[in-house]
């Protein structure tokens, strides 16, 4: 098989982990008899700098030729002058989300046993490691509703965001969450606050609704956003897969990443209804972490994430599980056998972001 991709690297620490992890797929791709075509293209700030957009024309023209993006990270102080709506932020995930219609954001959270001093959870809570996903809807809700801000008679000032959401979009994201769950453990706790909003009310019904008529096989539970995000603090280890809107996602998932000790070991998958020259979901693959401008250009990145998001690629948008697993488990025994970047290395020694990566392709083969 031949992999066409849109490599978009990003700003500050996003080409470092990018360079370092795309040997890491290549020799995979290559030991499977899959080849690996790709083209890179500037996005965010780094496009901002080349074209005066935060996503230029030429990348998302790149994109659409592609059956999926590898994405670095964006943003960072050198853009915060800039108006909100032009930020590389907003200016280039937003719009890629929109135009290729990515609802549903993948976002798994692992911690191993050997990364249990990572977290700030106490070990004895995490003892066995933690083994999570969160499946966030993203194009609905706050985000995307309605925006205005007037000034009243009064001279007051009146902020106005809409949350919608429909029935359709719902299903649409409670289909991915079961096919989720039904890979795993069977177990699907889905986040609202259908005490307060209708949007939740709705919400809720829908979710239970869709289970009981499409998989009777899948457990099944609700919790309110704010039971959810105690409950991952006390009790990480008791989660499966999550499901969730697009607000309480954002926030729960990145609560989930610091529960899981250090975002350079998080990576996401955000899937469309779109289908690719595979027939598979298009699909853009990105670290859960940012741009890391402190320390950018030091060579001390974690890349995990960044071939962790590869893994996500291969197995979302090509179909590839073998090597899907390869990725993943050659991250794992890395990890085990004691290769640690400075944001899992707990102050003992650490290593660098390429020999990080060479410990990952050794791996492998193993």
């Amino acid at each position: 098989m031949q992999l066409d991709i849109a490599i978009l690297p990003g700003d500050y620490i996003g080409p470092e982990v990018m360079d370092a992890a795309l040997p890491v797929l290549e020799a995979v791709l290559k030991r499977g008899g899959h080849s690996l075509n790709y083209s890179v293209h500037p996005v965010g700030g780094a496009g901002i700098d080349a074209s005066g957009k935060a996503l230029p024309d030429a990348t998302l023209e790149a994109c659409r030729a592609a059956d999926a993006i590898l994405f670095g990270s964006v943003g960072g102080p050198k853009w915060e002058h800039l108006p909100p709506a032009e930020q590389p932020e907003r200016a280039a995930l937003l719009p890629l989300r929109k135009h290729f219609k990515l609802f549903a954001n993948i976002r798994p959270g692992y911690l191993p046993k050997a990364l249990a001093d990572a977290s700030p959870i106490r070990t004895e809570r995490i003892a066995n490691g933690i083994d999570m996903v969160c499946i966030r809807e993203l194009t609905g809700g706050l985000y995307f509703g309605e925006k205005r801000t007037t000034e009243l008679p009064s001279g007051d000032i009146e902020a106005v965001d809409t949350m919608i959401y429909r029935k359709s979009e719902i299903e649409r994201i409670t289909d991915v969450a079961i096919a989720t769950a039904r890979a795993r453990g069977k177990r699907l706790l889905s986040v609202d606050k259908a005490n307060v909003l209708e949007c939740s009310v709705l919400w809720r019904k829908t979710v239970a609704a869709r289970v009981a008529a499409t998989a009777p096989d899948i457990a099944l539970s609700h919790m309110y956003v704010d039971a959810a995000a105690m409950q991952l603090v006390r009790a990480p280890a008791s989660f499966d897969v999550l499901l969730t809107e697009n607000m309480f996602g954002d926030i729960l998932s990145d609560e989930m990443a610091v529960v899981c000790g250090s975002l350079g070991m998080l990576s996401s998958a955000s899937l469309g209804d779109v289908k690719n020259s595979h027939a598979l979901p298009f699909g853009l693959y990105e670290p859960a972490g940012g741009s890391a401008p402190d320390i950018a250009g030091k060579g001390i990145a974690n890349p995990c994430a960044q071939i962790l998001s590869a893994a996500l690629m291969l197995r979302h948008s090509f179909g590839l599980n073998t090597e899907a697993d390869v990725l993943e488990n050659a991250v794992k025994k890395a990890v085990a056998d004691g290769f640690r970047t400075v944001d899992i290395a707990f102050g003992g020694k650490s290593v660098g972001t390429q020999e990080m990566a060479n410990a990952v392709l050794a791996r492998t083969s193993l």
